[in-house]
């Protein structure tokens, strides 16, 4: 792996959870100080700046993000995009990178890229499964809002930006929410580059029509996995990089996961021999 690319990606990821806080600072002013988060569908607290139409209450965390409550869900956290976001806002060395444009993108199995690109991305199947609620709505299933989801392959780089990949799109894609609000990716479980904790990114829009522009995305935020499943991933021969990256990281120390990850921690059943299959509940205000 190219290590001075993951300390660029390190950076500026960093200094884009800087400047997310900053801007959400400026919604603390206006929450109730004494409030308290109730139950919700991710299990705990976590950091988002939206507001819901249904009755909320609000809370600072631990980095001083806040988090919009109502009785049975929550809003999942607001975080970077990261430098490789794929989605028209930045540039790689190519031009402008957005995969939200390239036909085909709108796609169930994102490991192989879609024209211009060919490759397709190695290590262990995975199914992800998530199921969109909107909180201002009492938790209903959102049923058309679409997904765009992306994350690093086995080796820890990201295609259209990572040397010899800005050609490529592979574990890139778009899925529209069924009625039950689900969207399922077929993908392979993430690898560990040095500086963060395995995650993936994701962008939720309002409908697929809209799924076209970044400026029309209601939500950006990350999930990652539990450790258990990490340890045992990464034991296997094709992810020993990762291994050797995880051990020197915690959630604990990560520049997205410092302040909780209860609402962004999915759930995962099978093994590194059959795939994995994860799912989580993504509560967003639409």
């Amino acid at each position: 792996m190219d290590h001075s690319h993951h300390s660029l990606a390190e950076d500026l990821e960093r200094m884009l959870a800087t400047q997310t806080s900053r801007r959400q600072s400026l919604r603390w002013l206006f929450a109730s100080a004494a409030a308290v988060p109730l139950a919700s569908c991710g299990g705990g607290g976590g950091s988002s700046g939206d507001t819901t139409a249904s009755s909320t209450t609000s809370s600072t965390g631990s980095t001083g993000t806040t988090t919009t409550t109502t009785g049975t869900c929550s809003v999942i956290p607001e975080e970077t995009g990261g430098p490789y976001p794929g989605d028209g806002t930045n540039s790689n060395g190519n031009g402008i990178a957005n995969a939200l444009a390239l036909s085909g993108i709108v796609r169930s199995d994102i490991r192989t890229s879609v024209s211009p690109g060919s490759k397709t991305a190695a290590g262990i199947p995975t199914t992800l499964k998530l199921q969109i609620v909107n909180v201002g709505a009492s938790c209903a299933s959102a049923a058309g809002a679409a997904v765009y989801l992306w994350h690093c392959d086995r080796d820890g780089n990201y295609s259209m930006y990572a040397s010899g990949l800005t050609g490529e799109n592979y574990l890139r894609g778009v899925q529209e929410a069924d009625s039950t609000g689900t969207v399922t990716f077929t993908t392979i479980f993430p690898g560990c580059y040095s500086g963060r904790m395995p995650h993936i990114h994701f962008e939720v829009y309002p409908s697929l029509a809209k799924a076209t522009s970044a400026a029309n995305r209601v939500k950006t935020s990350q999930f990652t996995f539990p450790m258990a499943t990490l340890n045992e991933a990464y034991a296997t021969t094709a992810y020993s990089t990762s291994s050797r990256n995880l051990a020197s990281m915690s959630y604990a120390t990560d520049n997205v996961f410092s302040d909780g990850t209860s609402l962004q921690m999915a759930s995962v059943s099978g093994d590194p021999v059959n795939g994995y299959v994860v799912t989580l509940t993504i509560g967003v205000s639409l």
